[in-house]
């Protein structure tokens, strides 16, 4: 049987910091599954599926990696993927309490489904989706942040915005 762990996010956009940890956690597991929440609390400047196609593009050179969407309970969705692990990015101290009082929730709804979490490479800590967001609605350029096809979209998505 085939270890699964699932990276859950909403990766609008999905970011080179994402990638780092995806691709560690490639390592570890035989499979990771990228879970793209459609999260409609946060009012994603991408659709579920652009965000989703986005993620295979970014994602496309790490062989074990696949790529869904989802809109049901996290927990859920591991089970229904049969995955035994949660992995989530810690970047910054603050991240913490925020991802501790997440990983004691899914403990509380299912205990067999484990936490895991990694740390990204120093050069990426500081990288977010919403900064990559905000710079790139300034015409900034996040070339060194995001994969040139989400860099494109941006661009693109944002120029519509400010019409």
């Amino acid at each position: 049987m085939k270890e699964k762990v699932i990276f859950p996010g909403t990766f609008d956009p999905i970011t080179y910091g994402h990638r780092d940890l995806i691709e560690r956690a490639s390592l570890m597991f035989d499979v990771v599954i990228v879970a793209v929440a459609e999260n409609k609390n946060k009012h994603p400047v991408f659709t579920l599926k652009e965000r989703v196609e986005m993620a295979r593009t970014t994602l496309a050179t790490i062989k074990n990696v696949e790529i869904h969407g989802f809109n049901n309970l996290l927990i859920d969705f591991a089970k229904q993927q049969g995955a035994k692990a949660l992995v989530r990015g810690l970047r910054v101290i603050s991240d913490f309490e925020y991802e501790f009082q997440l990983a004691n929730m899914n403990r509380r709804l299912d205990a067999s489904v484990e936490t895991i979490f990694l740390t990204p490479a120093e050069q990426y800590s500081f990288i977010s989706s919403s900064l990559v967001r905000e710079i790139a609605s300034l015409g900034g350029d996040v070339s060194a942040f995001v994969h040139s096809s989400v860099e494109k979209e941006l661009k693109i998505r944002l120029r519509e915005h400010v019409k």
